[in-house]
């Protein structure tokens, strides 16, 4: 039951000796706006009974009902009856004394300010609050008077009070301004106003963001009730804050942005490039007709002098102040250690590895999995620090060890990786399963322009793949029982391969892998081609490679096969990885920012699944992907990685496609039924069968969500935050996308959710299983190599190498195979990007509070956790069954990359919420 501030406060007057007529009963059910109905306490994580903040009860019929298109009514309502408020009445009676208690986070370093800041604490001049009624004063149709007040520190360290009289005739309150008089930011994690000293009836304002000081901006920090509204159902005392802090989210697309603003716009791909530094570190700009590309965060930076289309480069690099995770996520967060890994670490091996060209034998590469490689004493501390559990310290010494744990792949089976099977198995549930596709079409032929390029014939003949299915079937039977499917990488790649090979210690080809469906429902490679094009000097090369049964060509075959791996692994991290997750995921989070308000029942619902992306992906802009970074220096790639994923998401990305199920049809790794359901070309493909559980059950939290707010599909296209929004990640966020008409039109309920669907999916499960495995798969880089640096012997002119080839052909792949220093630093790493931190936010796991405001909301959340939970125990069940024979078998990793939970660590299972690292 609810009622309004004047009617508490008339029955404390009864009890003050105004009246002796007032029922104890009665009063212990009437409740003040300022309570909530009680919510369970999560033992799981330790929150407190989150109350609801009421508004007027008209209102909240309204918002339990759905979105009302009927003019609002100005009056003040409570659930007894309604009251109107009279100056005359309001007058005879007392205010409120309501106290706020704001619960802060400590600071985590001293700096210069904070003896004064100290100071300031101790005489109580700390923060200064402003309460925001819902309502309008019905006298004047304006805002009422903001009761203002000051909460100084308390003996409690991190918390605030402050005692506020509140009037009569207030009504609820729909947002508190926080004002910061410390001199430096300060990061608030809730404020709650409690009446009567009881803090179970307390109204609690789920702030968690960092507060600016004021000397750094004098505008207020606005903190929105917990409740959400739509644009049509904001309470009409706020409706102008919304709007306002809309506006001030967006900023004015003018000037160098600080580190204290929370400012989000857009901004092309035009810092990766130095030129200042190094005239060979200029990158072409992404984002434009010539290289499409999802849009970044702007930064405002100036350009450099030499290159005015390049913009400066300076670290850090800023994101809006509540997208920074260092300080929130704390010493423990993964991307923190990464951080440090490739500032300073990593550099320092050069010496110990005496720049050693290749190993000296595959006994070499195992030894740092056994024995492990002595560190000096700082750069053994220094590792230590970052990826605690690759360092192993001597005993009775000060030295070191850097020591990797054994993957589990080879743990299981050493000489795994060597074989056909696993090559195959992992196309299906490896860290790469979505880029396998049905063969379709026969014969198989280039869509590049053969003027170019050479003939666009491949060189995959009917004959040879017959021979190779050893007369099982035909290439037509093949084809018409699906059976046929293909590892394609020579149309994108082969515009590359002499642009690659004037790299220093770097070759190339187009490839293309045909595989063949077994009885058993397992998948094997039948051939391999390898191609490189014509050039103004050589025609074109391309041959098919078999494993056959004679020494040369089974060593030509693994050579081949090393290829393709290096193809495959180069395609997943630059495009399906950071392309597909990280890049085309930042244009949501700007634009949901921009115009989603805080209140809004979407924003509340994507905001889980887009925190801390932002920081990464400007971490992987300053570190990674960057001239000279991460990628370029250990991946076959070079100087045109990011280039090369610009090409992919022109050619290959689509909004429509990202969802799982029509990604699997558009593969034809899976036809829709009559009934609608899919059915699957491999019945025994682990990505897809743990993935579309996830994806329903996503879908189904995603629907009831918007079945609650959203009533109708008049209510969607009334929605004007919500169509700017759509239209904001279209024309601007994916700009160079904006005229598809693949990109759904969201009019519609049944729309909407497919959009929500979409972006909450490629942010958790597809983000988790292509990430998660990265150790797991690559972290024995023979298995996954990152670059071949020699090209394959059979190529015309290449005598000697074949000399070198025929007499050792294990040497001549280890001498192809990274070297030392490419290997322990992708290793490294790679150790990182696959580890969940301890205070990692699995999906399903925790609710926001703004859900637990609303019992259909919280009953639909904890339907979809038990769904995550069922989902945990189908795929062990999955793991289990020995006739899935892609995830269960002698010396076979189970495929986990989809179970939703996870322990902190290298796991290779688990599913946060967001792209966070």
């Amino acid at each position: 039951m609810y009622t309004t501030i004047k009617e508490c406060t008339h029955y404390n007057t009864h009890l003050a000796g105004g009246s002796r007529g007032a029922d104890p009963r009665e009063l212990a059910a009437m409740t003040m706006h300022l309570k909530q109905p009680a919510l369970a306490v999560s033992a799981q994580n330790g929150n407190f009974a989150s109350p609801l903040l009421a508004t007027a009860s008209s209102r909240l019929r309204e918002s339990s009902a759905g979105p009302s298109r009927h003019p609002r009514s100005r009056r003040v309502c409570c659930t007894s009856g309604s009251i109107d408020v009279s100056t005359s009445v309001a007058a005879k009676e007392r205010p409120l004394t309501v106290t706020a208690i704001v619960t802060a986070q400590a600071p985590s370093s001293m700096y210069l300010s904070r003896g004064i800041d100290h100071l300031q604490d101790l005489f109580g001049k700390t923060l200064h609050l402003q309460l925001v009624s819902s309502e309008l004063d019905p006298r004047t149709g304006e805002e009422r008077e903001k009761v203002k007040g000051l909460a100084s520190m308390t003996h409690k360290e991190g918390t605030y009070e402050g005692k506020m009289s509140v009037p009569a005739s207030f009504g609820p309150v729909g947002a508190v301004l926080v004002e910061n008089q410390h001199h430096r930011e300060m990061f608030i994690k809730d404020i709650k106003l409690v009446t009567g000293g009881d803090e179970s009836t307390a109204v609690t304002f789920d702030v968690g963001s960092w507060v600016h000081s004021k000397f750094d901006n004098p505008e207020p920090r606005v903190f929105f009730t917990i409740r959400s509204y739509l644009p049509s159902q904001t309470p009409t005392g706020i409706e102008a804050l919304r709007k306002k802090e809309l506006e001030t989210l967006r900023g004015d697309g003018h000037g160098e942005r600080k580190f204290h603003e929370r400012v989000y716009d857009y901004d092309t791909y035009n810092d990766l490039g130095d030129p200042e530094e190094d005239v060979e570190h200029k990158r072409p700009v992404l984002g434009n007709e010539e290289h499409p590309y999802p849009r970044r965060c702007r930064t405002g930076r100036p350009m450099t002098m030499l290159d005015p289309k390049t913009e400066k480069r300076s670290s850090p690099v800023y994101v809006p102040r509540d997208e920074q995770f260092s300080d929130v996520k704390g010493k423990n967060f993964s991307a923190a250690t990464m951080k440090s890994l490739l500032h300073s670490i990593l550099p320092s091996l050069g010496s110990i590895l005496n720049n050693s060209e290749c190993f000296s034998g595959f006994q070499e590469i195992d030894a740092l999995y056994r024995d492990g490689m002595p560190l000096p004493v700082d750069v053994g501390n220094s590792f230590s620090n970052v990826i605690s559990r690759a360092v192993r310290k001597i005993k009775d010494t000060r030295e070191h060890v850097l020591l990797f744990e054994l993957p589990q792949m080879i743990e299981r089976d050493r000489f795994s990786w060597f074989g056909d099977e696993e090559f195959a198995r992992q196309t299906l549930a490896g860290l790469n399963p979505n880029c396998i596709r049905l063969l379709m079409e026969f014969p198989i032929v280039s869509k590049l322009d053969a003027a170019v390029y050479g003939p666009p014939e491949s060189a995959l003949t009917k004959e040879l793949l017959e021979k190779t299915m050893k007369g099982l079937v035909t290439v037509d039977e093949a084809l018409e029982e699906k059976r046929l499917f293909l590892l394609d990488y020579h149309d994108i790649f082969l515009p590359y391969v002499h642009k690659v090979r004037e790299l220093p210690d770097m070759t190339l080809y187009g490839s293309r892998t045909i595989f063949f469906l077994t009885d058993e429902g397992t998948l094997t490679p039948l051939a391999i081609e390898l191609t490189r094009p014509q050039s103004p000097t050589k025609p074109q090369w391309k041959r098919a490679f078999t494993h056959a049964s004679d020494a040369t060509e089974k060593w030509l075959w693994i050579l081949a096969k090393a290829h393709v791996l290096t193809h495959d692994s180069a395609y997943h991290q630059l495009i399906t990885h950071w392309m597909r997750t990280h890049a085309c995921a930042e244009p949501y989070i700007i634009a949901t920012n921009r115009q989603l308000s805080r209140m809004h029942p979407v924003y509340r619902l994507l905001h889980p699944h887009l925190r801390y992306t932002m920081e990464i992906n400007a971490m992987a802009r300053d570190r990674l992907i960057n001239a000279d970074g991460f990628f370029e220096g250990t991946y076959w790639s070079g100087r045109y990685s990011v280039e090369l994923s610009s090409v992919a998401y022109d050619a290959t990305w689509q909004f429509n496609t990202e969802a799982l199920p029509e990604d699997l049809v558009s593969r034809g790794l899976a036809v829709r039924r009559d009934d609608g359901e899919l059915e699957l070309a491999i019945k025994d493909y682990p990505y897809a069968n743990d993935g579309l559980l996830i994806w329903n059950a996503i879908k189904q939290w995603a629907s009831d969500y918007v079945d609650f707010y959203y009533k109708s599909d008049e209510d969607v296209t009334g929605d004007e935050e919500l169509q700017a929004w759509w239209e904001e990640v279209r024309t601007k966020g994916h700009a160079d996308k904006k005229d598809e008409l693949w990109w759904p039109v969201c009019d519609s309920k049944d729309n909407l959710i497919q959009v929500l669907n979409i972006i909450m999916w490629v942010t958790s499960g597809y983000h988790a299983a292509v990430n998660f495995g990265l150790y797991q798969y690559a972290g024995y880089f023979p298995n996954r190599p990152t670059v071949v640096r020699k090209k394959i012997p059979v190529e015309e002119n290449q005598e000697e190498e074949m000399k070198k080839f025929m007499a050792r052909p294990e040497e001549f792949l280890l001498e192809s195979l990274p070297s030392p220093m490419q290997a322990i630093k992708t290793m490294a790493t790679l150790d990182i990007f696959s580890s969940h931190s301890p205070d990692e936010e699995y999906m399903g796991e925790y609710a926001e509070p703004a859900w637990l405001a609303e019992p259909v909301v919280k009953a639909a959340f904890h339907k979809f956790s038990g769904r995550l939970k069922a989902v945990e125990h189908t795929i062990d069940e999955r793991n289990r069954n020995p006739e899935n024979m892609n995830r269960c078998g002698a010396g076979i990793v189970p495929y986990e990359l989809l179970k939703p939970f996870s322990e902190p660590g290298v796991t290779g299972m688990g599913i946060p919420n967001s792209v966070s690292i």
